[in-house]
Formats: C-alpha cells, structure tokens, sequence
C-alpha cells in the first residue's frame, strides 16, 4: 500500500497523512481479524468432519468465518485509531504517515500482503468458487470474497517472512 502514496523527503511534508495512516490501520486490522480466525476455522472444520459434513460445505463455512473475522478486525480497528490519535497535531499524522513510507521492511510487507490478497480475490471469483458464491445469500458471498483475500494476505505476509527471513536470512541488498 505504500507504494500507492507520494513520499514527501521530509516528514512535515508528508502529504494525505490522515489517509496514509488510516489506511494502513485499518488493513492491519483486516490482516490481524483473518490470522485470528484461522484457528477458529480449524476447530470448526475439525467438528464439521467429524460430523460427516462434506468438504465443500467445510471450504465455504471456513472462508465465510475467516472473512467474517477479517471485517470485525477492520472494523474494531476505527474506534482504536481515534483513541489513538485523538487529539494529536497534524504534524503528529504526518511524522506516523512519514514513517511508514520510508520503512523498507514496511513496504515490503505491504507489497507482498497485497499481492497475496489480490491474489485471494482473483481465487474466490474463478469459476471453481463461484458455486459458493453464485448459490448464496449476499451477505455470504462477501464473506466468502473476503476470507479469500483474507487468507491471501496472511499468505503474502507468510511469502515475506519465508524470503526476507529464510531466503535473505534478514538482511537487505548491500546492507549489514
């Protein structure tokens, strides 16, 4: 998400600063609302089977409770970022919205998470998901939609931790 904001050189003129940082809040809380759901999920799938519920069955209730998560930690994320923010100086919003622009491995993370959940969009709409969400109520088909993608950014943020820490053992290009 970095990449889609101009980076000013100096934090004081950091421009969009409010937009900056709400925006990369409230994808954390997406980020963080799926990986919560996750063990949830197995626990559910576990009794599901154990039920003799089928595994397509399993698959949509697993990717509608994983998007279900993914909106509550969005949305728990608005009250947190006012009391965070509450009262604090524009320049306050820009140094944060500065900070996040020039932090390497920030940017790395939100390219890969992005890719991932581009990714998970493009997997909950091809023709093999859409009888789960062809067949289904509104409300379920957007959950199916964002427990993919939701899955998909838990996945660029495995995919960066894998290169960044395993591939490039923790350092970056040229650098200690």
């Amino acid at each position: 998400m970095s990449r889609f904001f101009p980076r000013a050189d100096y934090a004081e003129d950091q421009r969009f600063a409010r937009t900056i940082l709400t925006s990369h809040v409230l994808y954390r809380g997406f980020q963080t609302g799926a990986t919560i759901a996750i063990p949830v999920v197995c626990i559910q799938s576990v009794l599901k089977a154990r039920r003799g519920v089928t595994r397509a069955v399993i698959s949509a209730s697993a990717l509608r409770t994983t998007g279900a998560g993914a909106l509550i930690g969005t949305a728990l994320m608005v009250p947190a970022l006012v009391a965070r923010m509450w009262g604090r100086e524009e320049v306050e919003w820009r140094d944060r919205s500065w900070r996040l622009l020039v932090n390497e491995g920030q940017v790395e993370v939100d390219d890969l998470s992005l890719v991932g959940t581009a990714g998970g969009v493009a997997v909950a709409t091809r023709r093999m998901m859409m009888p789960a969400i062809g067949g289904a109520t509104r409300l379920a088909a957007m959950l199916t939609v964002a427990g993919s993608a939701g899955l998909g950014t838990v996945a660029g943020v495995a995919g960066y931790m894998i290169w960044r820490y395993g591939a490039q053992g923790g350092k970056r290009q040229g650098k200690p």
